[in-house]
């Protein structure tokens, strides 16, 4: 017990809220590519499509544990 939390209580928490904040952090960092290379519309698009990929994963699994426990 750390803090009067378990080891699952922590690591779900931030499985949730920390892997959330760091999504937000790199679609920060994805718009700041697009940002400082100019990119126009659709290169930011394409930044966003391609490195934001991984990102749907996440969320899908989140969306689908919400559903399945409803």
């Amino acid at each position: 017990m750390i803090f009067g939390f378990t080891e699952a209580q922590i690591s779900g928490f931030f499985l949730t809220y920390g892997i959330g904040a760091f999504i937000v952090f790199m679609l920060f960092i994805i718009g700041h590519l697009a940002w400082e290379s100019k990119a126009g519309r659709f290169g930011a698009f394409v930044l966003f499509l391609g490195l934001g990929v991984g990102f749907t994963g996440f969320l899908a699994k989140i969306v689908i544990q919400w559903w399945l426990e409803r």
